[in-house]
């Protein structure tokens, strides 16, 4: 009985391996997270002015020397502002009506300045086609900047302290309350970096679901179910169905994590010091030096594993209840029917994980951590926000542990009956009969 419980999972998983709907999957998932975490070098390819220079020509209609003010403020708010892209000054002697047509059909930026009685000087911007809102609020503040040092200077104020005025303040952050510094870190993590993560394993939760019932359904409309139970048990040929599902979706998840880290190695080997990714690069080490100083990274040790391990449970515990279900049915469209709820369980998961930060101090919040389905994605939420402890997870483990138990007693009874149960009766009603059998 053992090598035809080996033999039928390991046909049901060539029949979803050795497919080319899998190899062709597979080759648009690669090549899509591989664009994805390069859009910008892509951008790059079909003509995007990532790396583009910014030519900026300045006429200075002022006795103030106002296009040199102006080109060292504009160069110090870029360092500010950590702006990397590579800015062109070139400051003109022709008038301001000659250099507005030779800006004319081109990506120039011409800066005119003139003086005014009241204000002292006034500025234009001058472009044939629009500014990025970014690099133009950079422009703003080194314009700003520029006037701010020439009224100074015009009302004799000492060039020293004219420095010091001038000066972007330095800002260092206190927090006194070491749990709002962490505060601010898990934030950052709940808001970009988690929602990213979880995202895929909803995906695989609805393919896991969808796919069991397909499976099963298949093989009753095609009557080959009733050649396969006179060969093995019912118990057999579920366990199997569950174990290949699971096989198969841990090599798909093992596979998209593997594209990721692909396209990330090209991202940081191979970008071509783009601006865009430069940023991201600076954004990223940034955010790894935050998590170490608040210690979070010394967590994972324990987050990690505590994770995947709700998650395979969670996984085994979706393809049991897929299975169970998809056996009363006898073709897709029934199951899927049945299958909305279970669908609209692991949504609500994703949603409340998302949003677990807004319910910090809620006791509902953490009770629902415990239900099986929902807790494989609110507990590492709340894990990782400091709202549950590593006893809640066990416990949210243990609930997990003991629904499967719960799934296989009685599922196992619906199964035996369901496979081959051909009835359009009412699909509550033939479980809820299946359960009040007897032991068979």
């Amino acid at each position: 009985m053992r090598n035809k419980f080996w033999y039928l999972t390991g046909v049901s998983l060539k029949k979803k391996i050795k497919t080319k709907w899998f190899l062709i999957a597979n080759i648009v998932l690669c090549i899509g997270i591989l664009l994805i975490t390069n859009i910008d070098s892509v951008i790059s390819f079909f003509g995007g002015d990532f790396n583009d220079d910014i030519n900026i020509v300045v006429v200075d209609e002022t006795n103030y020397n106002a296009s040199a003010i102006f080109k060292e403020s504009l160069n110090s708010t870029n360092i500010l502002l950590g702006n990397e892209s590579k800015t062109n000054i070139y400051i003109s002697k022709d008038t301001e009506e000659n250099e507005i047509d030779k800006v004319v059909d081109t990506d120039k930026i011409l800066i005119v300045f003139n003086a005014d009685e009241d204000v002292y000087v006034t500025a234009k911007i001058i472009s044939d086609d629009i500014i990025d809102s970014i690099y133009y609020n950079t422009l703003i503040q080194a314009l700003t900047l520029t006037k701010t040092s020439i009224a100074m200077s015009l009302a004799d104020v000492d060039a020293a302290l004219l420095t010091k005025i001038t000066s972007p303040i330095n800002i260092e952050r206190v927090l006194l309350d070491n749990d709002v510094s962490e505060d601010e870190s898990m934030n950052i993590i709940m808001s970009t970096v988690f929602p990213t993560i979880i995202m895929p394993f909803f995906v695989l939760v609805i393919f896991l679901v969808q796919m069991i019932g397909a499976e099963i359904n298949e093989e009753k409309q095609t009557r080959s179910m009733e050649v396969i139970i006179s060969n093995v048990s019912p118990k057999v040929h579920f366990f199997s169905k569950v174990l290949s599902a699971n096989v198969f979706v841990i090599v798909q998840a093992v596979l998209l994590i593997l594209y990721a880290l692909f396209g990330m190695f090209i991202r940081f080997n191979f970008s071509g010091g783009s601006t865009i990714s430069n940023g991201l690069t600076s954004g990223v080490n940034s955010v790894v030096e935050m998590l170490n100083s608040t210690g979070f990274m010394d967590k994972l040790i324990f987050i990690i594993p505590l994770t995947i391990v709700l998650l395979i449970l969670s996984f085994i515990a979706y393809s049991l209840v897929a299975g169970i279900l998809a056996s009363m049915t006898v073709n897709m469209e029934d199951f899927q029917q049945i299958q909305t709820p279970i669908i609209f369980v692991s949504l609500g998961g994703y949603y409340l994980a998302i949003m677990a930060a807004m319910f910090k101090g809620s006791i509902l919040i953490r009770i629902l951590s415990y239900i099986p389905f929902i807790s494989c994605l609110l507990s590492p939420a709340l894990l990782v926000i400091g709202e549950v402890g590593i006893v809640d997870v066990v416990v949210s483990i243990l609930m997990l542990c003991g629904f499967i138990f719960v799934a296989v007693r009685y599922g196992l009874k619906i199964y035996k009956i369901g496979i081959l149960n051909y009835s359009t009766d009412r699909m509550w009603s033939k479980i809820f009969k299946a359960v009040k059998v007897k032991d068979i």
